[in-house]
């Protein structure tokens, strides 16, 4: 299933989509499958996961934590792709959340090829700014892959809208200024106000993150976006397990989340 007919499920069940993110090989790479394959059972729509990488720029403490953590364990792009490839049968659709250097290292081309194979959807690549996004663009859309864009409170009018034209699959809204992290929740006015913005731009799905992490987040970003995105505070909830564990722990932590999806 392509991301724009998940996205076009979720509104005909009028609901929001749910897009929890995960950091591969944290604990280790076979934890990483159980989890991958919890959230898939529990009702996740798309499944960001995240490549580990030495400079984060836009992780907070938790997800920059849990990158450490998997790159000790020595975990790469390669790996990552091969855990997706073995996953692809029985998960929800995988948007890989990288940076742009292992890109480069590993090569464009042979990165939206590999990516493809893999039964990958899309990348999110947020450190690429979109004047230097098009031979990544034009790679992944070679080959049938989105390449999500992000838009931050601070993106002026016009550049906002560019950036939701060059958007494929859906337009990343990052709820409030800073990093990634779910001590601090959003203040919903503005974000309210910014989504109303982005919506008189564009019909593709708006998927807010960054800072959500209660049912009531869920609930008050409902009227006006497509999509929820959740990564810190569920790599929270199973810190320090592994394997079935920490599966667990992920499947009582996203249930009422995803209860509040419908209740938008």
């Amino acid at each position: 299933m392509t991301l724009d007919e998940i996205f076009e499920r979720a509104r005909r069940e009028k609901r929001l989509a749910f897009v929890p993110y995960v950091m591969a090989g944290d604990p280790d790479l076979e934890t990483t499958e159980a989890i991958l394959s919890a959230l898939s059972a529990a009702g996740a729509d798309v499944i960001e996961l995240g490549v580990p990488y030495s400079d984060p720029l836009a992780d907070g403490p938790t997800i920059a934590a849990a990158g450490q953590r998997a790159l000790g364990g020595a975990t790469h792009l390669r790996g990552v792709l091969e855990l997706a490839s073995q996953c692809r049968e029985r998960c929800a659709p995988i948007v890989l959340f990288t940076y742009y250097n292992p890109v480069y290292q590993f090569g464009v081309e042979r990165f939206a090829r590999e990516a493809a194979a893999a039964g990958i959807a899309g990348a999110i690549v947020p450190d690429v700014a979109l004047e230097e996004s098009a031979e990544l663009r034009a790679a992944l859309a070679a080959r049938g892959l989105a390449m999500p864009l992000l838009v931050a409170p601070s993106t002026p009018h016009e550049r906002a809208a560019r950036i939701a034209h060059a958007a494929t699959g859906f337009v990343y809204v990052v709820s409030r200024l800073g990093v990634t992290g779910a001590g601090q929740a959003p203040d919903f006015a503005p974000l309210r106000r910014q989504l109303a913005s982005l919506r008189d731009l564009t019909s593709k799905p708006l998927a807010v993150g960054f800072g959500m992490s209660r049912p009531q987040d869920v609930r008050d970003v409902g009227p006006l976006a497509d999509a929820v995105v959740v990564g810190s505070a569920l790599i929270d909830s199973y810190a320090g397990t592994r394997g079935q564990a920490a599966a667990a722990r992920v499947r009582d932590f996203v249930a009422p989340l995803i209860a509040a999806l419908g209740a938008a």
